[in-house]
């Protein structure tokens, strides 16, 4: 039997035009933000957030992981925090031109990859920040951090990310979640819902799968709120709690949630670990209010 790997089932041609497109989006807002203006990232500036997402002389991520895959997917996970660190301060007083261009390096490397490196290389284990993944989950999970930093940049001025991006970065997010589960042996699965459809994975025994799904309540376990919210609430940008208790964000068979929760103990920082975390502690006993918001 072979084994499904989401969205890296899709292929090429599918991540490749969300990713892309992902690109010329962000690409696009860099170009219109003043990269001084500070953002809500503690200590970051518009500046900040563009140069990590650039490739520099001495740091070209996509490279490392082609290398990665290439050799079976071993190696050791980069630290993010430190990386990040190291490339800001070294290009925190690049001139405007300086960092449009290293966005479009990496805009370009991830074109190069696509067109040139072999299908079979899309499946092929990398060692990524969060773990072990295919190539090609990898690749759309680009989508995921530059709709993420997107609503960073639209935060401080840029004009909005277009919707199209904001659904692949769900895409990205049930994906990574999808397989961080099959590998935990977790037979587990959500929806990520807003009021233009969502995605939906589920894992077991035999991988992962990543689906589309329309607008509308979807069975089983789903978080459900405008595709901006879930992503802030995924990368902690938005407290779920509060966004809970507001209303905004709904939460349905939160039972669900808590059987990914164990995710965040082997990969403490992927995407979507506040709304798991939250789910670990609202049915730890958190009670009252909390439970009755959770219902339905």
């Amino acid at each position: 039997m072979s084994r499904h790997l989401g969205m890296t089932d899709a292929g090429r041609d599918e991540v490749g035009g969300r990713v892309l497109a992902a690109w010329d989006a962000f690409c696009a807002q860099a170009a219109a933000v003043d990269l001084d203006r500070p953002t809500r990232l503690p200590g970051w500036r518009a500046r900040e957030v563009c140069v990590h997402l650039g490739v520099w002389p001495e740091h070209a991520a996509l490279a490392g992981l082609v290398a990665s895959a290439r050799a079976g997917g071993t190696g050791t996970p980069p630290d993010a925090d430190a990386v990040n660190a190291r490339v800001t301060a070294a290009h925190r007083d690049a001139s405007p031109a300086e960092v449009l261009a290293a966005l479009r390096r990496n805009r370009d490397a991830t074109a190069a990859y696509l067109a040139e490196e072999p299908a079979e290389l899309d499946a092929a284990p990398t060692v990524s920040t969060i773990g072990r993944l295919p190539m090609l989950s990898v690749v759309l999970g680009q989508a995921y951090e530059l709709a993420v930093h997107g609503l960073d940049l639209a935060a401080a001025g840029a004009p909005p990310v277009p919707t199209d991006v904001l659904q692949s970065g769900l895409a990205a997010l049930a994906d990574v979640t999808g397989a961080l589960a099959a590998a935990e042996g977790i037979e587990a699965g959500a929806t990520l819902l807003t009021p233009d459809g969502g995605w939906t994975f589920a894992a077991d025994g035999a991988g992962w799968t990543v689906d589309r799904v329309g607008p509308g309540r979807s069975r089983g376990t789903a978080v459900e709120a405008p595709a901006a919210l879930l992503l802030e609430a995924a990368s902690g940008r938005v407290n779920p709690i509060a966004a809970l208790a507001q209303r905004r964000l709904k939460v349905h068979e939160l039972t669900g949630l808590l059987e990914l929760a164990p995710i965040v103990s082997s990969a403490p920082g992927i995407p979507g670990g506040p709304i798991l975390q939250l789910a670990a502690r609202t049915l730890g006993g958190a009670g009252g209010l909390l439970g009755r918001l959770f219902r339905g």
